[in-house]
């Protein structure tokens, strides 16, 4: 009986996880143009998770939607997708988010209850994902690390500070209602 349990929760684990990766499909493509780097609300979808599934179920989740958009599913910010995206200026940030889920995930396992841990770790991770891709732009788009932070970090500081404020208000709430309807 104990090992029937065990499948199934493995089965719901698994169909969780896939659940929060249609949900980065869906709002993945959702980005606003303003130059090389588009405003997408992929990271919001990451934290969302991460709330949701924890740290390496989370990242699971994010890298079962890279793997979707990388055979060319278009799920990429402006419904794009194919290996050119991650190999191309832009790449960088869809690696580094793997980088961010890993290192915001530790917070909020750790600190679920401490609103301003998971807040300070979800934006230690963003800069994480900012450094990797602004060095992978830096060298994809042949332009210094300053043209690069100028076009894919400074723009994007209080959108993304405003997406880490309301993951930090929405998420805790979203897992409380997961537990207490037993689905989490």
């Amino acid at each position: 009986m104990e090992k029937k349990i065990e499948k199934k929760s493995n089965v719901y684990q698994m169909v969780i996880i896939a659940v929060m990766a249609a949900v980065m499909c869906i709002l993945g493509p959702l980005s606003i143009p303003i130059g090389i780097v588009p405003i997408s609300f992929t990271n919001l979808a990451i934290y969302f998770a991460l709330y949701i599934l924890g740290r390496k179920r989370g990242t699971m989740s994010y890298i079962i939607y890279m793997f979707i958009g990388f055979i060319g599913i278009p799920v990429f910010s402006g419904f794009t997708g194919g290996p050119s995206k991650l190999l191309g200026p832009t790449g960088g940030y869809l690696i580094g988010f793997i980088l961010m889920a890993i290192f915001a995930g530790f917070f909020i396992d750790r600190f679920i209850d401490k609103r301003y841990l998971c807040f300070i770790g979800m934006v230690l991770g963003t800069i994480i994902c900012y450094l990797f891709g602004s060095i992978w732009l830096s060298y994809q788009g042949n332009m210094s690390i300053y043209a690069a932070l100028n076009a894919g970090v400074i723009p994007f500081i209080p959108g993304d500070l405003v997406k880490i404020f309301i993951a930090t208000l929405v998420g805790p709430q979203i897992r409380r209602q997961l537990i207490k309807s037993h689905l989490f």
